[in-house]
Order: structure tokens, then C-alpha cells, then sequence
């Protein structure tokens, strides 16, 4: 992909033929919200009331865990101003969102639509953005000596750490942000602390053996889904120049209920071309994308990229391909020769 346009360009282009109330927030969403606070609630007052099996208990893991994910995705469009404009309730309704995942408001909103958004696959200022080889040279020992592992290996370990790297990642943003927020840097403190003060608060209540499944498994579960979606959001796409989503940005498809499950989350390109539209109107959004620019749309099944990623490294090599420094290959991007049917890569003399 040779030519580039930023997120104005495309809003240009596409709002005078979008709805005059699209950009209206949708309160109705709150409904999905309040359905799996009764979930989780039910779930776990059933959890510690009822004598259940193992196998029981396993399912209502699995329920809360679900439950967590899209209870986080819902606090994502709270939090982008899309379901109420209010900002203190704004972000009380987005903080009991984000509760399950025990993520802060305030540094949401900093993390991610003021950083993420503005600076998405900018190799430097993005801070969901994977690393380069520039960046690799300059890493610790340890983590040179895992990139050295054979590519099976570290797909496997990456995907297993999917369990756990959104709630690992949510602590790096927070000791990274933290000392910017300067007069609400108690408040934000009080935002992260609270949720995690719930769940061990739980623990002292209801006992080790049943908090594990009615908190930390849920939890694990929570974080894959949710990775899940971001990890195929922007790692298959380059690093660019210009923050133009249709370069950097990648939308799956799953099944109808799931979306409906999950707000609507799967739409990933369109969400960056329209963050401040919420995502119950992102159908008619990729239709308009369709018509203009299908050339440049990258779309696939969830699992059908999951499985890209589990196939290819995830290196940056001068922006546009990924490098496998185990055995010194390069592999293509999106929109730069990624065929995700027929794999491939080229021998590198040296990098």
C-alpha cells in the first residue's frame, strides 16, 4: 500500500453521505450492560449458594468469563463518549464496565483514545504498537533470547499469554501514565484500586476454592476474548506514516449473535475511522467504506486471522513486513503481499 490519507480525509469523504443522528449517543446500549452485571451477579450467588461439580462449575467460569470480556467492550464505547456525553458519568458508567478487568477510566481514556487513537502503528508513540527490530536491538538480553526460539513455540507461548496480557498490559500503561495525571492522579489510583479491593474482598468472603472460579478463571477467560479481538486489531497490518485506518487497522467477522454479545467490537476499521460514532451504526459505516475504497478494506474471519497470527512473527522489518530473527525470514504484511491463504516468507542474507 503505497498511498496514505489520515482519519480526516476519510470522515470528509464519508459524513456528508451518513445519517444527520449518527453521531448521537446511544443510552440504550447501558440495557446490554445491566443484562451481564445480572449475569455475573446471578452466577456467582449461585456459585456460592448451590453445592455444584466440577463441571458446573466450569460453565459458570466460562459464562463470566464472557461476561467480563463484553463487559469491557461495552466500557470501551462508554468511555469514547458514544453511549452518554455526560463526563463524570461517563466515567463512573465506564469504570463499572471495566470493573470485571479492573481498568481506570481516566487512564483508559489516556491510554487509549487519546494515545492509541491519535498515534495507531506509530512505531514510537503508540503504545499498543509490537515491537521493531530497531527496538529489539535495544531490548534486554532475555528478550532477545525469546525472539530467538523457534516460531511454533513462541506462537504457542503468545497465544497462551493471551490469558493474562491485557490485565499485564493495563499495569504497564498505568505505572507508565500515572505521573501525567498530577491532581487526579489520586483519583485514577482510587479507580484501579477499587475494582481489585471488590474482587479480594470476594475472596475473604466467600473462600480460596470458590474464588477461583467465580474470579480468577472467569478473569482468564475475560482476557483471552478480549485479546482475541485486539491482538488481530492492528498485528497483521504495518507500521505507518500516516495514521490512516484503513493501512493500520483490521476488521473480523464473526457470527451475528456474537456481535450482539459484543457490541458490535469485531468492527475494528471502521471504529477508528468513526470512534466518536457508537458502534451499533458500524454495518452502514463498512458498507460506505465498501463502496468508496473495497481495494483497501482489510476484513477476515476472527479465526481466520487468528490463525495469520499464529503463522507469522511478530517483529516489525522496515515497517512493512515481520522478521523471524530465529531463522533471519521476512513475512509480509496486509496490504503489503500477505496472502492469509498461502503464507509465505523470503530467506534474508542479514538484517
Amino acid at each position: 500500500m503505497k498511498e496514505f490519507h489520515d482519519i480526516a480525509w476519510y470522515v470528509k469523504a464519508l459524513s456528508k453521505e451518513l445519517p444527520n443522528d449518527i453521531r448521537n449517543p446511544a443510552p440504550q446500549r447501558l440495557l446490554g450492560g445491566l443484562a451481564y452485571i445480572i449475569v455475573i451477579v446471578a452466577c456467582i450467588v449461585a456459585m456460592n449458594k448451590f453445592d455444584i461439580n466440577l463441571v458446573e462449575k466450569l460453565m459458570f467460569s466460562l459464562v463470566l468469563g464472557f461476561s467480563f470480556a463484553s463487559m469491557g467492550l461495552l466500557g470501551h464505547e462508554i468511555l469514547h463518549g458514544t453511549v452518554v456525553r455526560t463526563p463524570w458519568l461517563r466515567n463512573l458508567l465506564g469504570g463499572i464496565a471495566f470493573a470485571p478487568l479492573s481498568v481506570s477510566s481516566r487512564l483508559w481514556i489516556k491510554w487509549h483514545n487519546t494515545t492509541h487513537h491519535a498515534h495507531t502503528q506509530d512505531e514510537e508513540k503508540d503504545p499498543d504498537a509490537w515491537i521493531s527490530l530497531e527496538q529489539l536491538v535495544k531490548s534486554p538480553k532475555i528478550v532477545r533470547w525469546v525472539y530467538r526460539l523457534p516460531l511454533g513455540f513462541r506462537a504457542f507461548v503468545s497465544f497462551v499469554s493471551l490469558s493474562f496480557t491485557f490485565s499485564m498490559h493495563t499495569m504497564r500503561m498505568f505505572f507508565m501514565y500515572i505521573n501525567e495525571f498530577k491532581s487526579k492522579k489520586l483519583v485514577v489510583w482510587l479507580e484501579m484500586l477499587i475494582p481489585w479491593a471488590v474482587w479480594f474482598g470476594l475472596l475473604f468472603y466467600v473462600g480460596f476454592n470458590k474464588w477461583v472460579f467465580m474470579y480468577v478463571i472467569p478473569l482468564l477467560i475475560g482476557n483471552f476474548i478480549v485479546m482475541a479481538y485486539i491482538s488481530t486489531n492492528h498485528r497483521l497490518n504495518p507500521l505507518v506514516p500516516i495514521n490512516d485506518p484503513l493501512a493500520n487497522s483490521l476488521s473480523v467477522t464473526v457470527p451475528k449473535f456474537i456481535d450482539v454479545l459484543n457490541f458490535n467490537f469485531s468492527y475494528h476499521v471502521e471504529h477508528h475511522m468513526f470512534p466518536g460514532i457508537n458502534p451499533k451504526h458500524y454495518p452502514l459505516i463498512k458498507a460506505k467504506i465498501l463502496e468508496h475504497w473495497p481495494e483497501r478494506y482489510f476484513h477476515m474471519s476472527l479465526v481466520k486471522a487468528l490463525i495469520t497470527l499464529w503463522k507469522t512473527p511478530r517483529v516489525y522489518y522496515k515497517e512493512t513486513e515481520f522478521l523471524d530473527p530465529r531463522e533471519n525470514t521476512a513475512y509480509d504484511s496486509l496490504g503489503n503481499g500477505l496472502d492469509i491463504n498461502n503464507i509465505k516468507f523470503k530467506k534474508l542474507k542479514s538484517v
